[in-house]
């Protein structure tokens, strides 16, 4: 298992496990990271990341990417 951040863009991974405090949870829950989810990586940039997940693409930080094990 390792943090979303240090996946290539490209890989297509399952969502193992989602870190950090309630609310940040629920956050990423409602964007749509959910365990068991894919998720793609379509490109990275000093950390930041455009995700594909659930068809849908959005962008996140190094630091929710961190909290995101795939």
């Amino acid at each position: 298992m390792m943090p979303l951040s240090m996946v290539k863009a490209g890989e297509t991974n399952i969502i193992r496990k989602i870190g950090g405090k309630e609310e940040v949870r629920k956050f990423l829950e409602n964007l749509g990271f959910v365990t068991g989810g894919e998720v793609t990586v379509v490109s990275e940039i000093n950390g930041n990341m455009i995700v594909n997940v659930k068809d849908s693409r959005v962008a996140i930080g190094k630091d929710m990417a961190n909290k995101i094990m795939v």
